[in-house]
C-alpha cells in the first residue's frame, strides 16, 4: 500500500504511541500502516474498529505481512442461529483456552465468550436456545499433543463449532512449522469432516514469543493454511497491537508478569473480539457494542 507523503496529525500520533508500546515488548517499531478494515472483505479485522468512523492504526509488524481474505462463512453455526437451535462451540488449545494467568474459571475468554454470544444474540432478538461453550484448553500443549487428543476432546463432543487456539508452543517446544502446518491442515478437516464449523486463532502479541526465535513463522503458517482452507483467524496478535496502540489496553494490562500468559482484561477484550467475528461470520450484522 502505498504511504502517504504527509501523514495526518492522527496517524502521526498513532505512529507514536505504537512506537513505545513495541519497546515496551523489547524489539522496535517499524512505521508500517496497516489497511482499513473492510467489514465486508475483511472481516477478520473487524475488531479492530472502535467505532464506526474509526480507522484502525498503523501496527508494528514482526512477520511477514498476512493478507486480506474474502468472507469465510460459518454456514452450521449460521443455520443453528437462523433455526433457533442449541449452539454448542468448543474452545480447543492450549494455555491461552485453558486459562492462565486469569483470576478465575469465569474469567477465561472460553466462559466470558459463552456470555458475550448469549448477550449479543439475546440483544438482537434472535430466537435461541442456549450457547454452550466447552473448554478443552491444557496448559503447555503444542500441535502434536493436541493431535494426541483431538478425537477425544474435540470430535467426541459433536461440536457445531470448534474455536481452535495454536501455534504458541510449537516454536518454544520444537516441533517444526512443517509438521504443525501438517497437523493442522489435518486436523481442521477431521473437524469439517464431523460437519463442525472451524475458526482459528493465532499466536498472542507478548515478550515472550516476541523474543523467541523463528515464533513468527507458525502464524504465517496458521494463516496460510486458513486462506488454503477458508478458514476465519480471530487475529489476536493484530488485536493485541491495536488495543495498544489505541491506549485500550497496555502490553502490562494484556499479559501478565511471565510475559507469555493473558490477563482478566486481556481475555475479556479476547472474548468481545471473538463474539463479533465470529457472528459476522455467520452472516450477523456487526453491533457497535462489540466493536473493540
Amino acid at each position: 500500500m502505498p504511504i502517504p507523503a504527509r501523514p495526518s496529525a492522527a496517524l502521526t500520533l498513532a505512529l507514536m504511541a505504537l512506537g513505545s508500546v513495541a519497546v515496551a515488548l523489547g524489539h522496535p517499531a517499524r512505521a508500517e500502516p496497516a489497511p482499513v478494515p473492510n467489514e465486508q472483505t475483511d472481516p477478520e479485522r473487524l475488531a479492530l474498529v472502535q467505532t464506526p468512523a474509526a480507522v484502525a492504526p498503523p501496527m508494528t509488524v514482526t512477520r511477514a505481512a498476512i493478507p486480506r481474505r474474502t468472507l469465510a462463512r460459518l454456514p452450521r453455526l449460521a443455520s443453528l442461529i437462523a433455526q433457533g437451535q442449541p449452539i454448542r462451540i468448543v474452545a480447543f488449545g492450549s494455555s491461552s483456552t485453558e486459562g492462565s494467568g486469569a483470576s478465575s474459571p469465569s474469567t477465561t475468554y472460553p466462559a466470558q465468550l459463552q456470555r458475550d454470544l448469549e448477550a449479543r444474540l439475546s440483544g438482537m432478538g434472535a430466537a435461541h436456545s442456549a450457547v454452550t461453550v466447552l473448554n478443552r484448553g491444557v496448559g503447555g500443549d503444542d500441535s502434536e499433543a493436541m493431535a494426541r487428543r483431538l478425537e477425544r476432546d474435540v470430535l467426541a463432543d459433536k461440536p457445531d463449532l470448534v474455536i481452535w487456539q495454536t501455534g504458541s508452543n510449537d516454536p518454544m517446544s520444537g516441533v517444526s512449522v512443517a509438521r504443525f502446518s501438517e497437523l493442522t491442515r489435518a486436523g481442521i478437516q477431521a473437524m469439517r469432516a464431523t460437519g463442525a464449523d472451524v475458526v482459528l486463532m493465532d499466536q498472542q502479541w507478548c515478550k515472550k514469543l516476541s523474543t523467541t526465535d523463528g515464533a513468527e513463522a507458525y502464524g504465517v503458517a496458521l494463516h496460510a493454511i486458513a486462506t488454503e482452507l477458508n478458514v476465519p483467524v480471530i487475529r489476536r496478535n493484530a488485536l493485541m497491537r491495536a488495543w495498544a496502540a489505541q491506549g485500550l489496553l497496555t502490553p502490562t494490562q494484556m499479559i501478565g508478569p511471565d510475559g507469555l500468559h493473558m490477563t482478566d482484561a486481556g481475555y475479556d477484550r479476547l472474548a468481545q473480539a471473538a463474539t463479533a467475528q465470529i457472528l459476522v461470520n455467520a452472516g450477523l450484522p456487526q453491533d457497535a457494542s462489540t466493536r473493540n
